[in-house]
């Protein structure tokens, strides 16, 4: 377990977050909301436990997606499944709350479940022995990474493989971490299906000799038609993927305002003059421009292929295609202050009817975290900084 707070990566401790922001609940304005108009298919439960992993008899809830160092593990990890639920955003602030009723999530060893699922890291010229623990699943599932140059048995694929891990089973793929990169893994039984219920993840491997930035994230954004995971609980509603609608929008798991949060979200928290590495990977069906306030950056790598510093120019705004990844880098040389990080598509920024909202994060200054702007900012989210 981590105590870094923000996007999973290297960001500040949860110490050196509350020592910023003077502990946030002295700054914050009570009673503040933001809008609590919601759609009429907007997918609402009641609010999850304070810790959010909690469970009240129902299904549990899962937890924010961990980073698995699988070379600390000597080159082993094992993935299993847990039905869930997942709270979106569990406050009735800025068009909340969104939950999803059901969930199925991928968890790492003794790990939490989560959605995204863990990122494994690893470094370039190690193998990966990753086992598919299915021994307490309800129906047939496998994995299947991008960015491995692997033999065909392991390629995770049903249809061509004749590998599918039944309820009961376990399977162990061989995959070699041969393409440096961040690369993007999901069940590929009944893919449409089982992506969208929750079952992908980020793999990231490094490059030997790698030199990481002063401060590094990992994003993963998605749309998702609720009424899949509302039928899948067993809801009143109907879902073809023929007409998928999408109602929810996330980054790693969050909609806006608890994308902001601390411990749950994944704001991107800087220092002035820090170098900054985003890892972006698209796990939905749909491309996502993703835009930058008051921060120019390069693309440095995409789909684990790195940019030659010839081809590289200063943008702020780049697309992301279903199952692309890219590696933005930018220096955090802003008037510090809080600034947003969002898909373009303005219709992807809103909870149901709400503005805004959905797939919008930020960009926080350290400086920042004490403003009375940042406390408002955390109440939306759900943080009290306890």
């Amino acid at each position: 377990m981590t105590d870094r707070i923000g996007a999973p990566g290297t960001g500040i401790s949860r110490r050196e977050f509350l020592a910023a922001s003077g502990g946030v609940g002295t700054a914050m304005l009570a009673g503040c909301t933001a809008g609590g108009r919601q759609s009429a298919t907007n997918p609402t439960v009641g609010e999850p436990p304070a810790n959010v992993s909690g469970s009240d008899g129902k299904l549990p809830y899962t937890s924010p997606p961990e980073v698995v160092q699988v070379d600390d593990q000597g080159g082993e990890v094992t993935l299993a499944t847990e039905q869930c639920r997942h709270a979106v955003h569990p406050k009735e602030t800025m068009g909340g709350p969104i939950e999803l009723p059901q969930v199925w999530a991928f968890k790492a060893d003794d790990g939490p479940a989560s959605v995204p699922g863990p990122i494994l890291r690893t470094t370039e010229g190690n193998d990966m022995a990753v086992t598919l623990d299915n021994t307490d699943g309800m129906r047939p599932h496998t994995v299947h990474f991008h960015g491995s140059q692997k033999t065909w048995k392991n390629d995770g694929v049903p249809t061509t493989t004749g590998i599918q891990v039944e309820p009961g089973e376990k399977h162990t793929y061989s995959i070699p971490a041969n393409v440096p990169g961040t690369h993007f893994y999901h069940c590929h039984y009944q893919t449409h299906r089982h992506i969208d219920m929750g079952m992908y993840g980020i793999l990231r491997v490094d490059p030997r000799g790698y030199e990481p930035a002063d401060k590094e994230y990992f994003m993963t954004v998605k749309e998702w038609d609720s009424r899949l995971n509302r039928m899948m609980a067993g809801g009143d509603a109907q879902y073809s993927p023929r007409d998928r609608n999408p109602d929810v929008f996330t980054i790693n798991g969050k909609s806006a305002p608890r994308s902001f949060h601390p411990e749950d979200g994944s704001p991107i928290i800087v220092d002035k003059g820090d170098t900054v590495r985003v890892h972006f990977v698209n796990g939905g069906y749909m491309s996502h421009p993703l835009h930058t306030h008051n921060h120019r950056f390069e693309v440095i790598e995409h789909d684990g292929g790195v940019i030659p510093e010839v081809a590289r120019y200063d943008q702020d705004v780049t697309n992301v295609a279903p199952a692309e990844r890219r590696v933005i880098e930018f220096t955090a040389d802003a008037d510090p202050g809080i600034y947003l990080l969002h898909c373009h598509k303005v219709n992807h920024v809103m909870n149901g009817d709400s503005y805004p909202g959905g797939m919008l994060g930020a960009i926080v200054y350290r400086e920042a975290m004490d403003s009375d702007i940042f406390g408002q900012l955390m109440e939306y989210a759900g943080y009290d900084g306890k």
